[in-house]
């Protein structure tokens, strides 16, 4: 109870507000900002452009290169076994790099008892940055083997690549070919880190041309990082296609097994 009446005493008191001495008149502002560098008082005009050429060289200046294979495999599927490539080397620095990409499919027959090639392109792109996760794209692309036959074609190329929210890679591209078609095409992906060396990773893939022409593909593959540098896989790819890009006398869809190799350096 003593506690209490203690309270009690005091209930009524008033504690007056305490004095907060003003600043100094001459420390209210914060000193200007320096417009010169002491080291210009002792070096020459061509020393300290060099030095913060290097500077800049330094942070964000510097040429890195990659080369990345995403796809080396074979697949196993009912009557028609093949393989698929597909890889990307870039080089350059922040400012902008540049990038090429080849792909292609081979069959070792179809259902018309023929085989070989069925596409082949290669991709030389000059990219700059959109932001910290996007690059646009622009370039050409050549068509080194068609499905059907016939000689190559030349694409100018207009596209991006980059990393949306959630690390979903994303990738698409506009195509105007040396005819004035016009096509398209979009992938996207995701790692899913099931542990530190097992990786699944869904991916959709699709081209679009005119007259309602098209194809999708989808593929789910399971790897196993060795390394990061190199990882085995494999695999389940489901096909189909649209239009006139369905060859004629067969099937329109095909579902393969695929087994590979993921590398880069």
């Amino acid at each position: 109870m003593l506690f209490v009446d203690q309270v009690e005493q005091h209930a009524g008191h008033d504690m007056p507000a305490m004095a907060t001495p003003a600043a100094p008149a001459d420390e209210t502002q914060p000193p200007p900002i320096p417009t010169d560098h002491a080291a210009e008082r002792v070096y020459s005009p061509a020393a300290m452009a060099a030095a913060r050429a290097q500077l800049m060289k330094e942070h964000g200046g510097v040429k890195a290169w990659t080369v990345r294979l995403d796809q080396l495999e074979y697949r196993a599927r009912d009557g028609a076994d093949g393989q698929s490539v597909e890889g990307e080397a870039w080089w350059g620095g922040d400012a902008s790099h540049w990038v090429v990409k080849a792909r292609g499919e081979r069959a070792d027959h179809t259902e018309k008892g023929d085989g070989g090639w069925e596409r082949g392109e290669a991709q030389v792109l000059k990219a700059w940055p959109a932001g910290p996760y996007f690059d646009l794209q622009a370039g050409v692309r050549y068509d080194l083997v068609r499905q059907g036959g016939g000689r190559g074609r030349s694409y100018a190329t207009v596209g991006f690549e980059g990393v949306a929210p959630y690390w979903i890679k994303l990738d698409g591209a506009v195509f105007l070919s040396d005819r004035g078609k016009v096509s398209a095409r979009g992938e996207s992906a995701y790692d899913l880190r099931l542990t530190q060396k097992l990786v699944l990773q869904p991916r959709v893939e699709a081209d679009l041309a005119e007259a309602g022409a098209g194809r999708l593909e989808g593929g789910l593959r399971l790897r196993y990082e060795i390394t990061r540098e190199f990882a085995p896989y494999v695999g389940v790819v489901r096909e189909r296609t649209f239009g006139a890009l369905t060859p004629v006398g067969e099937r329109a869809g095909s579902t393969a097994f695929v087994v590979g190799v993921r590398a880069w350096r």
